[in-house]
């Protein structure tokens, strides 16, 4: 549950501020007449996603036993890839978002438009943001038995619709560089996890047979099934008794990964005003936002 709610928290957010960028800025620009559109394309690129997870977890339970270790793996390998690019995505994205959201705004709203190129641009936005929590979701479900991952999920997208609701409405400030910098690095162990539970599901699928050997054994200290090894199974893939393989791949991933992330810290610094985070400005008061006549 808490890895749903935290990975759902991030992406809600993250989606969050994307879409509160582009309504505080048509709102201060004049434009708030093209809000409708921005919550069209908020509706359609949700109801876009959770078809397709709907659809990709049904397919799934009609496949044989072997075929569905090979989509558990293929789906654990792919939601590990995603997850990690979107931690180095949005390192990367962070300082220059709100200036790329801008002009992407202006651009589907040049003289002439139909104002559905805005629509789009949010689709796309968030509908990125979807793709990656639909994988992720589906990896959960995959290892995962109960109410606990949609009870997690659900309660993560609530809290980041409150966070973002906080910030636009400029009640809420929020550090987001440290907020992405500690979630990512959780992410970055998550992913690791995963890959280690695709490597497994693909030896139970029969494509991977080498490196099966234990590497070793602490059920009789930390079982699988114990509160703690619960939790870390939950949280990291942990497994009792791991393959040589498993392991391989685990330190291998978290060897090069936080390597590339602790890189990414020592950049210099950007300017004190900006280390705090980005704030979406209020909304501005309504002879502000009132359309030019």
């Amino acid at each position: 549950m808490l890895i749903a709610f935290l990975i759902m928290l991030r992406e809600g957010i993250e989606a969050a501020l994307i879409v509160g960028i582009v309504a505080s800025y048509l709102s201060q620009t004049g434009r708030a007449r093209t809000l409708p559109l921005v919550w069209s394309g908020v509706v359609l690129a949700s109801v876009l996603c959770l078809a397709l997870g709907i659809g990709l977890n049904l397919a799934s339970e009609e496949f044989p036993q072997k075929q569905q270790e090979l989509f558990e793996g293929i789906v654990a390998v792919i939601a590990a890839g995603i997850l990690t690019s979107m931690v180095f995505w949005m390192r990367r994205a962070a300082r220059s978002i709100k200036a790329q959201l801008h002009d992407s705004v202006d651009a589907a709203l040049q003289p002439g438009g139909s104002g559905l190129a805005l629509a789009a641009m949010v689709v796309l936005a968030v509908g990125r943001e979807g793709l990656e929590s639909v994988f992720f979701l589906l990896a959960a479900f995959e290892q995962s038995e109960g109410p606990s991952v949609p009870a997690g999920a659900i309660l993560g997208v609530l809290g980041a619709v409150a966070v973002g609701y906080g910030i636009y409405r400029g009640g809420v400030r929020l550090n987001l560089r440290a907020f992405f910098r500690w979630t990512g690095l959780f992410i970055v162990f998550v992913s690791a996890g995963l890959l280690a539970s695709a490597l497994r599901a693909f030896h139970e699928a029969g494509l991977w047979n080498g490196l099966q050997d234990p590497a070793f054994d602490l059920s009789a200290v930390l079982p699988n099934d114990s509160v703690a090894g619960t939790l870390l199974t939950g949280l990291f893939g942990y497994n009792d008794t791991p393959t040589v393989g498993e392991v391989v791949v685990y330190l291998a991933y978290l060897a090069i990964t936080l390597s590339l992330f602790a890189a990414g810290q020592r950049q210099p610094a950007a300017p004190r005003r900006a280390a705090r985070g980005t704030v979406i400005a209020p909304l501005p008061s309504p002879s502000q936002s009132r359309d030019p006549a």
